[in-house]
């Protein structure tokens, strides 16, 4: 398969407080961005990463690319307004022979060569695959004024993680016809019909969105988290 890799970072961190822009947030030593690129650069399985990241980032990340040495990643690019536009951004800056497309959480460092592989081969059967976890404890739908309205069969519910996997044309169909929000890329191609596998994400694959997360992306390393 030849693949490339959309990995978004242009969120605006709003739910990190004082604790700063997460993009950039130390996590053992190196920016946390870098710590995600890092795993899609050493990948036999990627060709090229698109990286997209929000405008005040953009000149930093662009050094750390210099700095780094990232063969495969291009030029960052600024995102867009949603989550969705800044993948469609990152999705049309890919090379044409990219034919099958990962898109990441750059927030997600601990992405690993196992996800990645495994995330290709799923997406080989239909053309999607979304990296999932259990869900170990018990969900519950709550309706108005915080009302329990049922408990719901956790056995036939998972967490999705990033990697996603897409062949390109699937993912590009789903651009172009999906325009209402949505939380991933999967919602969009659900939307064509198309059968979206699963494969194992893990425990420790978090993504980082408040300064609590960084503390526990710092214990899963061993170190101390700088920002």
């Amino acid at each position: 398969m030849n693949a490339g890799a959309v990995i978004v970072a242009a969120g605006a961190s709003t739910r990190m407080g004082s604790a700063g822009d997460k993009t950039l947030a130390g996590i053992g030593g190196e920016p946390l961005i870098a710590r995600t690129v890092d795993v899609f650069e050493r990948s036999d399985a990627v060709a090229a990463i698109a990286l997209v990241v929000s405008e005040r980032n953009l000149a930093a990340v662009a050094a750390l690319r210099e700095a780094n040495g990232w063969r495969k990643t291009l030029p960052p690019l600024t995102g867009g307004k949603r989550r969705q536009d800044s993948v469609r951004a990152g999705l049309d800056a890919l090379p044409p022979e990219c034919e099958w497309v990962l898109v990441h959480d750059g927030a997600r460092p601990f992405v690993t060569s196992r996800m990645i592989e495994d995330g290709l081969a799923a997406a080989s059967a239909t053309g999607a695959a979304i990296a999932v976890v259990p869900a170990f404890d018990t969900v519950k739908r709550v309706g108005e004024g915080g009302r329990v309205v049922e408990t719901l069969d956790r056995s036939e519910l998972a967490m999705v993680q990033t990697p996603q996997v897409f062949r390109r044309d699937v993912l590009e169909r789903a651009h172009a016809e999906v325009s209402e929000d949505v939380t991933d890329d999967a919602a969009m191609v659900e939307r064509l019909g198309v059968g979206v596998r699963t494969f194992d994400g893990a425990r420790s694959n978090i993504k980082v969105t408040t300064p609590e997360d960084l503390l526990i992306a710092a214990a899963i390393l061993g170190r101390t988290p700088t920002c």
